[in-house]
């Protein structure tokens, strides 16, 4: 499909800086599959499930990704910022180089007086990778000490990282570090809102997927065909996969909270939807025509124009039924992105 169909206006006013506080009181906009969309808040959630319908939420932990260092050459000395975006062994990353023009393999980067890095692979799009001189647990303490929240760029454009994004950009049951981007749905859960699902008896599980800075690379492709999805590494436990086939089979719903979740559920199901244990990597891309094996439903935050997030929405409710939903969140007054409003996506 052509990339241009997935485009939309989005005036800039509907782009938020800041997170809504409380965070379970950021507006929500159900979508169903035909009739009027409807505006409620996130805290009327329970709502719309019934006892055993079974919410999926991404557990991964958001680390300080971002790191400036300097390029070393001989007598040369360049800055050079960096956005990991996927870990390959113990001392090694994949990252995004801004300026990648400015290194080549095998320069040396100094991140402060303890961590130095040699990129020992250059790709396209400014993609490297990065082999630091420390690994497992030291690498990561240096990478805590030195590194930056990476917010995404129609953020950082508008004004700096500060200290209260490092609790606004975790999920309160961030667990698993890896992840260089928030799962964004998940941000609007609270514990009072926990404790209202677990009032409605409504289970909720979590599996991982460590989300890359991958998801927020622009489609440059003029066609949906032509684009190649960055890998993500993730895991579904067997008995998550067991527990999730059982509700369906009981006649409840599985909700994808995010559609990191949903990506990696999707990417764990059998032709005739069965899930089964997933450990690995990732790299679905969903677009219109996709048949959906694993999930009834998404809470979804409202993403870019042209992107594969946009996509993945329209595929499950059907391309002109989403800008349809969009355009009444904009004239509506729904903030749009990490830190905006949510949707709730039922088929």
């Amino acid at each position: 499909m052509l990339v241009d169909l997935f485009d939309f206006d989005l005036p800039p006013e509907n782009i938020a800086l800041r997170p809504h506080s409380p965070r379970d009181e950021a507006r929500l906009l159900f979508v169903p599959s035909t009739g009027a969309f409807q505006d409620y808040q996130v805290t009327s959630l329970p709502d719309f499930l019934q006892p055993g319908d079974a919410l999926v939420f991404n557990d991964t932990k958001v680390i300080p990704a971002e790191l400036s260092g300097i390029r070393v050459r001989g007598d040369s000395r360049a800055k050079i910022s960096f956005n990991l975006h996927k870990r390959e062994d113990g001392a090694t990353w994949r990252a995004f180089a801004r300026p990648a023009k400015k290194v080549k393999l095998d320069d040396v980067i100094e991140f402060g007086t303890n961590l130095n890095a040699t990129i020992t692979e250059k790709g396209d799009a400014g993609e490297i990778t990065l082999s630091f001189d420390k690994s497992g647990p030291i690498l990561d303490q240096e990478i805590a000490k030195i590194g930056h929240i990476p917010l995404p760029p129609y953020i950082a454009s508008k004004r700096k990282e500060d200290e209260k994004d490092k609790v606004d950009y975790q999920t309160i049951y961030a667990e698993r570090e890896g992840a260089v981007a928030a799962p964004t749905a998940g941000l609007h859960f609270t514990d009072r809102l926990f404790d209202a699902l677990d009032a409605k008896k409504i289970e909720r599980h979590f599996v991982t997927l460590h989300v890359g800075a991958g998801t927020f690379l622009p489609v440059k492709a003029e066609n949906t065909m032509d684009h190649k999805m960055h890998a993500e590494w993730g895991e579904i436990p067997q008995d998550l996969a067991d527990h999730l086939n059982a509700a369906r089979a009981r006649g409840n719903r599985v909700i994808a909270v995010g559609t990191t979740s949903l990506r990696l559920l999707e990417s764990a199901a059998q032709e005739k939807g069965q899930l089964s244990g997933f450990c690995g990597d990732t790299d679905i891309f969903i677009t219109p025509g996709y048949e959906f094996k694993a999930i009834d439903g998404l809470m979804t935050n409202f993403h870019l124009p042209k992107s594969t997030l946009f996509m993945l929405v329209s595929a499950l409710m059907g391309r002109e039924r989403m800008q349809q939903a969009y355009a009444h969140a904009v004239e509506h007054g729904y903030k749009f992105y990490s830190y905006g409003d949510s949707s709730l996506l039922l088929r």
